[in-house]
C-alpha cells in the first residue's frame, strides 16, 4: 500500500512539474511574440521608419549571433539568458518593423490569427501524442534547409508565383515544425530536467516556438498580403 502510495506521488509530481515547465516554456514564447510585436508596431506604424539596407544586414548578423548565444548561455546562466531572449525578440520586432508598412492592419489580424490557431492546435498535437515525431520532423528541417536554398535563389529570379509557392510550402514545414518541436521540449525535460538547468531548458524551448511562430506568421502573411504590398 505504501509503494502504491509513493508510486501515485511521485506521478503527480511528475505531473506538476511537466505542466508547471510547458506553462513557463508557454508562456515565455508568449511574452517574447509581445515583445516583438510592440517593438515591430512602434517602428513601423507609429515612428514610420524601418532599417535601411547595411543596418539591416548587420542587425540580422547581430540577430543569428545572439539566437546562438542565448541557447547557449541559457543553460549556464537562465537569468542572463533570459534577458538576452528578451533583446533577441526585441530585436527581431525592429527588423521586421517594415511590415506594418508593406502591410494593411487586416491582413496583418488575419496572417496573426491564423498563425495563432495553427500554432495553438499543433503544439496540443505535439504534447499530447503518443506517437514519435522524430521522422516526420526530421524531415520538415531537412525540408526547411532546401527551401532556404531555393528562397536564395529566387531572391535573385524575383518570381512571384515561385515566391507564393515557396511560402505554401514554408508554411506546411512550419507547421510540422511547431508539432515536432513541442513534442522534443516534453521529451527534453522528462530525460533531462533533473540534471541540467530548468529555466535553461525552458527558454530554449521558448526560443524553438517562438521560431516557429515568427515564420509561420511571416509566410502567411506574404500569402495573404499579395497586392496588398503599398
Amino acid at each position: 500500500m505504501n509503494d502504491y502510495d509513493q508510486t501515485n506521488r511521485r506521478l503527480v509530481n511528475n505531473s506538476f512539474g511537466m505542466n508547471k515547465f510547458l506553462t513557463k516554456t508557454y508562456g515565455w514564447m508568449a511574452l517574447s511574440v509581445l515583445i516583438s510585436g510592440i517593438v515591430s508596431y512602434l517602428v513601423g506604424s507609429v515612428y514610420h521608419t524601418t532599417l535601411a539596407l547595411v543596418p539591416s544586414i548587420v542587425g540580422i548578423v547581430i540577430w543569428l549571433v545572439l539566437a546562438y548565444a542565448t541557447s547557449k548561455v541559457a543553460m549556464n546562466n537562465s537569468t542572463l539568458g533570459f534577458i538576452m531572449f528578451i533583446a533577441f525578440s526585441a530585436l527581431t520586432g525592429g527588423l521586421y518593423s517594415y511590415i506594418f508598412l508593406a502591410y494593411s492592419a487586416t491582413v496583418i489580424t488575419q496572417a496573426f490569427l491564423t498563425a495563432t490557431v495553427d500554432f495553438a492546435v499543433m503544439s496540443f498535437i505535439g504534447i499530447t501524442t503518443k506517437r514519435s515525431l522524430d521522422k516526420i520532423g526530421t524531415q520538415a528541417t531537412g525540408a526547411l534547409i532546401a527551401l532556404i536554398i531555393v528562397s536564395i535563389i529566387n531572391a535573385f529570379l524575383r518570381v512571384p508565383f515561385f515566391s507564393f509557392v515557396i511560402s505554401v510550402i514554408a508554411v506546411i514545414i512550419f507547421t510540422i515544425l511547431i508539432a515536432y518541436d513541442s513534442q522534443k521540449i516534453k521529451e527534453l525535460y522528462n530525460e533531462h530536467g533533473s540534471e541540467v538547468s530548468e529555466n535553461g531548458l525552458a527558454i530554449n524551448g521558448a526560443m524553438a516556438l517562438y521560431l516557429d511562430f515568427i515564420n509561420l506568421f511571416l509566410q502567411l502573411l506574404s500569402i495573404f498580403g499579395g497586392n496588398d504590398r503599398d
